[in-house]
């Protein structure tokens, strides 16, 4: 997911712009019970794909991202017997290699994983039954038996990912059970309280689904499934989020009906927005880009072609490439970002159908 600045912001290679280091990305097949792990060799402005090996997990495993600190890769399915959800912690040797992995359950499926800004807690959101869950990690970075449960009563929640400094909890909810939950959080505890204001109210028809926080200014984005744009927020100093924009970014007159917007994704400077676009029933599989202004605000500039149904993005650790999962196309692809936010395809990597959560380190 598709996906966020969590997922790639401590993996950053101070390193000259003109040269980069090879890299790993790591995505998991439900289809096939596999973890596919990718090597990516830059080579000036191109990039070389190539597997590098395929884990067998014996469990779908669906939703993955990385701890920012340790070689560590959780993996969780989207479903499964409450309590008893299969997961993985995968360990990874220094060059990112795989290792080993160490099979764990989990009290809900999730469709979205991150952790908290101290690197404490693991959280999960189930879209099936929109549960959050946080589950405390060990000195190994293992996670236990979580200590907060949220149930709010609607299913669709789609995200959840800490603000830079770590101290609420936004949960968006899509469709029918259009929400845009808030909370306050204690990394130390991994306490989560509803703020005075509990429900943001996004904008009707919009749909929030993934979101990125800008790196310096109090902004967090959303991708806008069922709207089909953007939506931006300005984060208050109560933590509260107040809409300052809600972007539809389909030509005049086109139906939005069959399509719908995926993953979300900031670049480490702050300077532009990536989020899919999903042609279901129409032909228009895309790549949307925008531009951050100054004023933290978000001005839409293009669209580029994407394989069929692009679903997660993440960036390569330098920030020079996207990369796009395609379920339907079956496929990686990898981007050339240009300094000014536009993309050039570089190479695509046929992999598993319906892979659609990765990440890059």
């Amino acid at each position: 997911m598709s996906r966020h600045l969590s997922k790639f912001l401590f993996f950053l290679v101070l390193i000259p712009s003109s040269w980069s280091r090879p890299f790993h990305v790591y995505s998991p097949s439900s289809k096939e019970n596999l973890l596919w792990v990718v090597e990516a060799i830059p080579e000036g402005e191109n990039l070389e794909l190539k597997v590098a090996k395929k884990v067998k997990l014996n469990f779908p495993g669906q939703v993955i991202t990385a701890h920012p600190t340790k070689p560590l890769l959780y993996i969780t399915a989207t479903n499964g017997t409450p309590g008893k959800v299969p997961g993985a912690v995968v360990f990874l040797n220094a060059d990112g290699s795989y290792l080993k992995h160490e099979r764990v359950n989990f009290n809900d499926g999730a469709c979205f994983l991150s952790l908290d800004k101290e690197n404490r807690h693991l959280l999960g959101i189930s879209y099936r039954n929109g549960r959050l869950n946080v589950y405390p990690l060990d000195q190994d970075g293992i996670p236990g038996k979580a200590v907060t449960t949220i149930d709010e009563g609607k299913r669709e929640a789609h995200c959840v990912l800490l603000p830079p400094d770590g101290k609420n909890i936004y949960v968006p909810y899509v469709k029918e059970n259009l929400a845009l939950l808030q909370y306050a959080y204690d990394s130390k505890t991994g306490k989560v309280t509803p703020l005075e204001t509990k429900n943001a109210k996004p904008p009707l028809g919009s749909g929030p689904r993934h979101m990125a926080y800008h790196p310096t200014l109090p902004m967090v984005y959303f991708s806008n499934e069922q709207g089909i744009g953007l939506s931006s927020y300005h984060r208050e100093i109560n933590g509260e989020l107040k809409v300052a924009q809600d972007i539809n970014i389909l030509p005049a007159g086109m139906s939005k009906i069959g399509l719908s917007a995926s993953d979300l994704i900031i670049t480490p400077d702050g300077k532009f927005l990536f989020a899919g676009l999903r042609g279901h029933s129409q032909d228009f599989n895309r790549i949307s880009r925008y531009r951050i202004l100054k004023d933290g605000r978000a001005e839409f500039v293009g669209l580029t072609k994407a394989d069929r149904i692009p679903w997660g993005l993440t960036l390569s650790p330098d920030g020079r490439f996207l990369l796009v999962s395609a379920t339907a196309g079956a496929s990686l692809t990898a981007y050339q970002i240009s300094p000014d936010g536009d993309l050039k395809k570089i190479t695509s990597l046929p992999w598993d159908p319906k892979m659609s959560d990765l990440v890059a380190q």
